[in-house]
C-alpha cells in the first residue's frame, strides 16, 4: 500500500499560482486549485476558508518573498549613496514572468473589492516610502522611487515590455535622478 501524499500550503499556493496563470484572476476558485493541486477541494478549504483566504495567502507569500528580496539587493548596495532606494533599483532589473504579471492581476483585481488586500499593498507602499526618507536627499529619493514604481509596474501590468537595453537605460536614468545635484538628470 502506498502513503498518502502530503500537500503543504506553499504546493496550495503554487497550484492556486498556476490556475492564475492559466485562467485568470477571474478563473481562481477553490476547484480549479484542488483540480491543479491533485487534491480534494476540503485539502484546500482546511487552510483557505474561501477564494477570498487563498488570494489574501498567495498575496502575502508574494509581498514576503519581494521583500525579502529587496532587503538583499539594499544589504547588496550598502556603499550606494542611498542603499534603500539602490537596492529597489537592482530589485527591479528582474525581469517579470507570467506569474508575476498574473499575481499582480489577481491582486488589482482583489483590491476592488478586499479592504485587507488594500491595506496589505498601503503599507508595503508605506514601508517604501519611509524607507525613501532615510539618506541626506529624501526629496531626490522619493522622486527616483516614483519613478522606479512607474517603470515597473508599466512592465508588471504588461502595458509596455522594454528591451534589455532599454531597461539599462531607463534604470540607469532613474539612479540619476538621485545622483544629479539638483535632483533632475
Amino acid at each position: 500500500m502506498g502513503r498518502n501524499r502530503r500537500t503543504s500550503r506553499d504546493d496550495i499556493l503554487d497550484a492556486a499560482e498556476r490556475v492564475v496563470v492559466r485562467l485568470g484572476a477571474a478563473g481562481l476558485s477553490i476547484d480549479a486549485v484542488a483540480r491543479e493541486a491533485g487534491v480534494s477541494k476540503a485539502t484546500v478549504v482546511y487552510d483557505h476558508k474561501s477564494k477570498r483566504s487563498l488570494i489574501a495567502a498567495l498575496i502575502d507569500r508574494r509581498v514576503a518573498a519581494d521583500k525579502a528580496y529587496v532587503q538583499q539587493c539594499v544589504e547588496r548596495a550598502a556603499e550606494t549613496p542611498h542603499p534603500e532606494l539602490f537596492g529597489r533599483i537592482a530589485a527591479s532589473e528582474k525581469v517579470f514572468d507570467e506569474t508575476d504579471r498574473a499575481v499582480a492581476v489577481a491582486v488589482s483585481a482583489s483590491m476592488s473589492h478586499d479592504d485587507s488586500v488594500q491595506q496589505t499593498m498601503r503599507d508595503w507602499t508605506a514601508e517604501d516610502l519611509d524607507a525613501m526618507r532615510k539618506g541626506d536627499r529624501p526629496d531626490d529619493a522619493l522622486v527616483a522611487y516614483l519613478a522606479l514604481m512607474g517603470f515597473v509596474y508599466t512592465e508588471l501590468f504588461d502595458f509596455h515590455e522594454w528591451t534589455g537595453d532599454e531597461r539599462r537605460r531607463i534604470l540607469d536614468r532613474i539612479r540619476a535622478i538621485y545622483g544629479s545635484d539638483q535632483g533632475v538628470a
